[in-house]
């Protein structure tokens, strides 16, 4: 199977996504039967092949210890064009008729070209590599924190302008926003708060990779990060297609359990050495053990 998965190369979902552009143009010729199906089947497809090339290609870089893991110029732009075919497949899950693949796919295959154009650059060092990823890991994480705390508030505002409205009291000079307002800022608090997260838990696994070779994964930072991101994506899940009678009280409390999920990772990552600066001596013991 590995051998078969190695075989793999950038033309495998550059071409897979050249065909959903083509499908996607066809729309434009009427109706076609089975386009819709084909255009998921060949996106799934790429997006297989483009994350396993990804995979392969760290894990041949983790066997040189003076090469970082997905630290080059070609690799980050084939992060990007992942992640904007990412966006695409969820954006065409949810509303199959419109046309943004005219738009999305253009951009994924000029991304592509981009790595293509760079590609003969050198990549950094694990040491770089390492400063990278922990930058972007802090910033998705510190942007998924502030989504849900944004989104708690938003979900308190609902529950009191959902009392106000009840009790007759909307009209006082205590002004809040609509609560399809309040709502819809809840949601989308949700999935940015789920996406930020899941960039952060990866960036810190590939950081930790460079660094020490091995993600850590018994660490109390790691161990609660992972459950932050569980929790967020079931949430996010739960948001999109369950739905009660009512909404807004449905997104608070998904919420405000998210809220506590993220206390606890942060403590959970301050009792662990995965928040604090490890002193230059534990380091090279640490370098050592993951050797």
């Amino acid at each position: 199977m590995l051998v078969f998965l190695g075989k793999i190369s950038v033309t495998c979902f550059f071409a897979s996504y050249i065909v959903v552009l083509i499908l996607e143009l066809l729309r434009f010729f009427g109706k076609i039967p089975g386009r819709g199906l084909a255009v998921i089947v060949m996106m799934s497809l790429g997006l297989f092949t483009h994350i396993c090339y990804l995979v392969l290609r760290a894990v041949a870089r983790g066997a040189t210890s003076d090469v970082g893991m997905l630290a080059s110029w070609y690799d980050w732009s084939l992060l990007v064009a992942l992640g904007l075919a990412i966006c695409f497949l969820i954006f065409y899950l949810r509303r199959p008729d419109t046309v943004i693949g005219i738009f999305f796919m253009p951009l994924v295959l000029a991304t592509i070209g981009l790595s293509l154009a760079v590609r003969p650059m050198a990549p950094f060092s694990r040491s770089e590599a390492a400063d990278v990823w922990r930058s972007i890991h802090g910033i998705s994480m510190a942007v998924g924190a502030g989504g849900v705390l944004i989104g708690f508030l938003a979900g308190v505002m609902y529950l009191a302008q959902s009392w106000r409205l009840k009790n007759k009291r909307a009209g006082s000079s205590l002004r809040l926003p609509t609560l399809e307002t309040l709502a819809r800022l809840n949601r989308q608090c949700l999935v940015v708060s789920t996406t930020a997260v899941a960039v952060g838990v990866i960036a810190g696994a590939v950081m930790n990779l460079n660094r020490w070779g091995q993600v850590g994964w018994t660490s109390g930072g790691v161990l609660f990060s992972f459950g932050l991101l569980l929790w967020l994506t079931v949430a996010t899940c739960v948001e999109y297609f369950y739905a009660p009678a009512s909404q807004g009280r449905k997104a608070f409390y998904l919420t405000l359990a998210s809220l506590g999920f993220l206390v606890l990772a942060f403590f959970g990552v301050l009792n662990s050495p995965h928040g604090r600066t490890v002193p230059v001596d534990q380091a090279s013991v640490v370098s050592e053990d993951a050797a």
